[in-house]
């Protein structure tokens, strides 16, 4: 018997489509029909935990990359590594230092070291955490500014989550995604079984759900899609009804422009939970039936 979760991207090409309160509302609907894990991919911004109240359980470090260090009490001030260094790290001096912002960790500097004064270290670039929320575990992580690797930390947040779906038998992860197109993007749809893109219906809404809906394409990710706004621009709503016609896109909603979903988020709360007979909580559950049905969960 295959016990491996279904796993459900949420997607957008840019940010600021409201995919996060999407993604917020369908734990909430989600999780009174089955257990899931949750993942918040989006580390380098990520908000999911401000609309589910998570309770804090877990957090760590992540390590990623490599920086040289010199040693003060063994450089012997003989500039090797400065010639050697093509990134303009190395401040000369006694000793010599290195500037951690452009140092790219090639370890040239370290190899031409005669007395071994430079060492390569792994540094702490961010944080992963562990919470608990209304509607299950949660993953969810923080890189620190100006760091890299933000996709081996989203493979890291998202690991997690599916392992405790495992544990559990949860038959979900629900991953809010990263927007974008970027390596951020790949490794949150990576293994997923659906991604969920949201859009809006602005002069770039078909622009950037066409370079998602390439990306996740590309890594063999089935896709639906969720219109956000719908009723603020009639006109780019039916361009991207027959941009979706042409490609067999399932449209499982079109959400109106509601000035609830904001309130709801204020009082730190899925909209669907906030005001579950507004029209747009009503049109969240029409999709999770859609979702349920295109990820095979609805004998559960």
């Amino acid at each position: 018997m295959n016990n491996e979760p279904k796993q459900l991207v949420i997607l957008s090409g840019k940010g600021g489509t409201g995919k996060t309160s999407v993604a917020a509302a369908l734990a909430h609907i989600a999780a009174q029909e089955m257990p899931l894990s949750l993942a918040d991919a989006d580390v380098d911004a990520s908000n999911l935990d401000l609309v589910l109240k998570p309770q804090q359980k877990e957090v760590h470090e992540f390590r990623s990359g490599l920086l040289a260090r010199i040693d003060p009490d063994t450089c012997i001030a003989c500039g090797q590594c400065y010639e050697g260094c093509r990134f303009d790290a190395i401040q000369p001096g006694d000793p010599y230092t290195i500037d951690p912002g452009a140092c790219e960790g090639c370890a040239a500097c370290s190899y031409r070291c005669p007395v071994n004064a430079i060492v390569l270290e792994e540094p702490t670039v961010g944080q992963w955490f562990y919470s608990e929320t209304p509607y299950g575990p949660l993953y969810h992580a923080h890189l620190f500014a100006g760091a890299d690797n933000s996709g081996k930390l989203v493979t890291l947040v998202k690991q997690h989550a599916r392992l405790r779906a495992l544990d559990d038998a949860r038959p979900l992860v629900l991953v809010d995604g990263p927007p974008g197109i970027g390596c951020p993007v790949i490794s949150a749809a990576s293994g997923a079984s659906l991604a969920l893109l949201v859009v809006e219906p602005t002069p770039a809404g078909i622009h950037d759900l066409d370079r998602v809906i390439q990306t996740t394409y590309h890594f063999g990710v089935p896709a639906i899609l969720i219109i956000n706004k719908a009723d603020l621009s009639p006109t780019r709503v039916s361009e991207i009804e027959a941009y979706c016609a042409e490609r067999d896109i399932i449209i499982a909603a079109k959400l109106p422009y509601d000035t609830q979903v904001t309130e709801a988020m204020v009082q730190g709360d899925p909209i669907t939970k906030a005001y579950p007979q507004s029209d747009i909580s009503q049109q969240l559950h029409q999709a999770w039936g859609i979702i349920k049905e295109s990820l095979g969960l609805n004998s559960i």
